[in-house]
């Protein structure tokens, strides 16, 4: 009886304290004093330390950290988490509305919803029976890091939705987005506070609160002042709100915190007005911003607009014009890239720029150097573009003084010494030589990248030791590669050698599109090598492929072709074929037994849920090497939904439009049987 009642009083407890809590740190509206707050958060404490049974996930308690985690664990989200395509100027953003109504015309009438772009964190927040369940980053877009004891710590996050009585029922599992934040004002009492401890502190906010999620003690995130904003649901059970304009209006009746710079436009002006009126009152916002994001208010009209590469069509960021600053070019340097092109760069004295200290920027190209006239002890204008990539504006002429050095380009590769060629009708200059170490390491870098093969472990330290040492000469000769060979090398002990054997070893599973970016073509990336993999099928085709072959394929013009040609037509690449080939890394694309059509070509499936035995990236690529569409979401056009674990509202959809649902084995049983 006495356990019963316990019990009772610490779900009171929980409850109670929750309530507060959110009045406290969400609405800034407490209805009881500190002290209050303290003597029912002590009792539930001691409730819980007689009996640990009684510490639930959302228990105010847990928010305080302990423990230390040995590693985040990598989960998959339910569903894409987009990023967002970018505009500089109001045109920009008109053209980016004229490119939506030609796909949906209704686009010309929709509303729009302008919100800030908060300078965070992307975070995402799983909810079972109300209760925060899962926590995490967003990672490349597919999966992201486990940092949910951590998220725990936030103390506007709330544990179990909704925070009152009288907020809405939360769906049996919900999904939502938002981001982590450290307000300005906060960021800098913290550093203050560091200061006097003689303690590090942190250049801005977006670093402060990105290193204190991935602590893997959560006492630290708890010490740390983070905050969440929720501004969308990426998958729900239940009905969800039909605008986004709803959709913020029913976190905030759940008891999340979302902006308040928030504005409903009926027309694109009135958006592109709002959103470079808060451009001129930057500073007055709480947090870090760099731009506005101008939303299709209708999320049924935004879904139908879908998605290009990696950004939805229906939203776009309206970035603040970018910061720019002055300071002295101390010298010129260069890059050798993967592909052999040389790259200037400048070298600065050290200068800040919006929270960041830029020391080295982008110069283009050498022919950007020569039209600018940049000489080498100039004062010269810096720019950050779109908050993120600093570059050289020009020379300030004025301040010129002194004999500051013309720049003349390199004649020879810094890394070889080989003689540097120029294409014809290029700015670029080129290192030829196929044995340049710069290169290779690049090459290296590249090939086992995620985009690519997907080595883990095999970054641009172990790549340039691979090469200084000579254990390769090319990405063939990683498949002759054997433990001994790593052990020879500095920082390899045999737990390390064996886990990069057998990642090396595990690539040789993925698909032909991921090889042949790997290739490091130029002009050929992820989206190209997809298109050709499904048109040619293998390496064998696609190498005695002419022009005139690779120009038949969508999309691709004579360069690519010209590329693509002189690659697989030069010697030293044959023979980096042939030695994949001999180490079986020889993907083939399956077709159908009748006339080598793709067995999906036509058909447009949509993936949801968690899939047994393979990610949703692997089950995309496995439908675009048979010739079938992966699209984000499910319209009448989806011919086939594939369905996992935890569906979500997609299914629900899908069975309102009366769209086929299969599972991923069925999905594989329909391509192995044509």
């Amino acid at each position: 009886m006495a356990q019963t009642n316990a019990a009772a009083r610490a779900a009171e407890l929980r409850q109670l304290l929750n309530y507060h809590s959110h009045r406290y740190h969400v609405l800034d509206a407490p209805v009881i004093s500190d002290a209050e707050y303290d003597t029912l958060f002590r009792e539930l404490q001691e409730l819980e330390e007689a009996d640990p049974s009684l510490r639930a996930p959302d228990s105010p308690t847990q928010r305080v950290g302990g423990g230390i985690a040995a590693a985040f664990p990598r989960v998959t989200h339910p569903a894409p988490i987009l990023s967002l395509s970018n505009a500089y100027a109001p045109e920009e953003v008109r053209a980016w509305l004229d490119r939506a109504i030609r796909i949906e015309p209704a686009a010309a009438t929709t509303g729009f919803l302008v919100e800030p772009k908060i300078d965070g964190l992307t975070v995402v927040l799983t909810y079972r029976e109300g209760v925060f369940a899962l926590g995490a980053t967003r990672g490349d877009g597919e999966s992201g890091e486990d940092v949910t004891a951590n998220l725990r710590t936030v103390r506007n996050l709330p544990l179990a939705i909704p925070v009152s009585q009288d907020g809405p029922k939360a769906p049996r599992r919900l999904v939502v987005r938002g981001e982590a934040y450290i307000p300005i004002a906060d960021f800098e009492a913290m550093n203050e506070r560091l200061r006097q401890a003689d303690e590090r502190t942190f250049l801005n906010p977006r670093n402060a609160a990105a290193g204190a999620l991935r602590q893997l003690d959560s006492s630290l995130t708890a010490s740390r002042p983070i905050r969440l904003l929720a501004y969308a649901i990426v998958q729900s059970e239940g009905l969800v709100p039909g605008t986004q304009a709803d959709t913020l209006a029913y976190l905030r009746a759940l008891g999340f915190s979302v902006a308040d710079q928030v504005r409903r436009c009926a027309a694109l002006e009135e958006a592109i007005g709002f959103a470079e009126d808060w451009a001129r009152r930057r500073d007055e916002l709480p947090f870090e911003a760099d731009g506005m994001v101008i939303k299709v208010d209708d999320l049924e009209l935004a879904a139908r607009l879908g998605v290009v590469g990696k950004d939805p069509r229906g939203a776009i960021a309206y970035k603040f014009p970018a910061q720019t600053v002055s300071t002295t070019l101390l010298d010129i340097g260069v890059n050798v890239g993967r592909t052999g092109v040389i790259t200037p760069y400048a070298i600065l004295e050290p200068v800040m720029v919006g929270g960041v200290t830029v020391r080295q920027a982008t110069l283009h190209n050498f022919d950007y150097i020569a039209e600018k006239d940049i000489r080498v002890g100039d004062r010269i204008v810096l720019k950050r573009a779109g908050e993120v990539i600093p570059y050289v504006i020009g020379p300030v002429l004025e301040a010129r003084s002194g004999r500051p050095r013309r720049y003349q380009p390199p004649t020879t590769c810094p890394s070889c010494g080989e003689p540097l060629a120029r294409g014809e009708g290029e700015v670029a200059l080129y290192c030829q030589n196929a044995a340049c170490p710069a290169q290779l390491v690049r090459h290296l870098e590249h090939f086992a990248g995620r985009g690519a093969m997907d080595i883990e472990g095999l970054g641009i330290r172990v790549a340039e030791t691979l090469v200084a040492e000579g254990k390769v000469a090319d990405v063939g000769d990683l498949y002759r590669l054997k433990t001994p060979d790593l052990l020879e090398l500095e920082g390899f002990a045999e737990r390390r050698a064996e886990n990069l054997i057998q990642a090396i070893e595990n690539s040789k599973a993925q698909s032909l599109a991921r090889l042949i970016n790997g290739l490091g073509i130029r002009g050929v990336g992820e989206t190209v090598a997809a298109d050709l993999a499904r048109h040619f099928g293998d390496l064998a085709r696609l190498a005695s492929a002419t022009i005139a072959d690779i120009e038949a394929v969508a999309g691709l013009g004579p360069e690519t072709a010209r590329a693509l040609t002189t690659w697989f037509g030069q010697a030293r690449n044959q023979k980096v074929l042939e030695k994949l080939r001999r180490a079986g890394v020889w993907p083939v694309v399956r077709t159908t037994r009748t006339q080598g059509r793709r067995i999906l070509d036509g058909l447009t499936f949509v993936i949801t849920g968690t899939l047994p035995g393979m990610s949703r990236q692997d089950a995309k690529s496995l439908i675009e090497e048979h010739g079938g569409k992966v699209a984000g979401s499910v319209s009448r056009k989806t011919d086939y939904l594939v369905v996992g674990a935890d569906p979500g509202s997609k299914a629900e959809k899908a069975r309102g439009l009366g769209v086929r649902t299969i599972s991923s084995t069925e999905l594989e049983a329909m391509i192995e049987g044509g």
